[in-house]
């Protein structure tokens, strides 16, 4: 199978080109380095660069001829879209509606579209999150996401695509960047390193769904044969809830530290709780296989072997 994977230099895109290019399919990637990394390229899959605002998009997909997208260039950061909501409709939803445009053109079969469990519902009671919830974002880049899911079924009556969304909870794992992206576990892994204080938002009991890559990953593989289930959505988290401070002290443990963290004011667009529920995806036969704790032991343990 042809993939053309949007953002694949970036860290959850490029594990998923690792894992397209080790199961034998022809990889196309399409990265404007903006927040995605060279050093993340695989040998196996051909890299373009370009950004999805360029106007070259549309003759360059209908070249390729991709049967699959799978859109992971965004946005990420919810803080910076608070400060900057103009630049963030801008990746996250023109340059969505630029590419699905691009894809009607180039008669891509199915396009999976990364989503965010972790901000389009807003704040909800303390229970697991199912897809049927009522989606209340409170960031823009949660109002821009879901405003992204919209076009892309939108796109699919006009274009004829299959399409999946899958709505992630707090993914981590390496390749995180600390520095553009909003991944609280590379940011504190990375003041840990450094010798710093942790700086927790607010009261540290927020609550998230933190989830591994590497289950990211097997999530996706999900939906790559031509009988597999279309036109769907689906959370991607582990149904279980770990407060920040609970977090900070998995990691502390992990990393044999004992630096007091610094507590400073909460940020605007910051949710108080958010849990994934994963029952649907579940009957597909996936399941988050790797716990927080072991995987944050598995990050610095691979931090003091490079």
């Amino acid at each position: 199978m042809k993939i053309l994977v949007t953002g694949g230099a970036g860290f959850i895109g490029s594990h998923l080109v690792d894992r397209y290019v080790d199961n034998g399919h022809e990889v196309i990637v399409l990265d404007d380095l903006s927040t995605g990394n060279k050093d993340y390229r695989n040998p196996g899959a051909e890299y373009i660069l370009l950004s999805l605002s360029d106007p070259r998009l549309e003759a360059i997909l209908c070249d390729m001829r991709p049967d699959l997208i799978n859109h992971h260039a965004a946005q990420a950061n919810v803080r910076w879209s608070v400060k900057e909501p103009y630049m963030d409709i801008e990746t996250n939803v023109t340059n969505t509606v630029r590419l699905l445009r691009a894809a009607g053109s180039a008669k891509v079969k199915k396009i999976i579209f990364a989503s965010s469990g972790g901000a389009i519902y807003g704040d909800k009671p303390r229970k697991a999150i199912s897809e049927s919830y009522s989606c209340k974002p409170i960031s823009p880049y949660g109002i821009n996401k879901l405003a992204a899911e919209q076009y892309v079924r939108m796109y699919s009556d006009i274009c004829g695509y299959e399409w999946i969304i899958l709505r992630y909870s707090n993914v981590y794992g390496p390749r995180q960047n600390p520095l553009g992206e909003s991944g609280i576990v590379s940011i504190i892994m990375d003041q840990i390193r450094k010798g710093e204080r942790p700086v927790i938002f607010g009261d540290g009991e927020q609550v998230r769904d933190y989830i591994h890559v590497d289950d990211i990953v097997e999530a996706n593989m999900l939906f790559l044969q031509p009988d597999s289930i279309a036109n769907e959505i689906f959370n991607v988290g582990t149904q279980c809830g770990t407060s920040l401070n609970d977090l900070l002290q998995i990691m502390m443990e992990a990393a044999h530290s004992s630096i007091p963290p610094e507590y400073v004011s909460a940020k605007d667009g910051d949710l108080r709780w958010n849990v994934l529920g994963n029952k649907k995806l579940k009957k597909l036969g996936w399941s988050p296989k790797i716990t927080l704790e072991l995987g944050i032991e598995k990050l610095f343990r691979n931090e003091q072997t490079t």
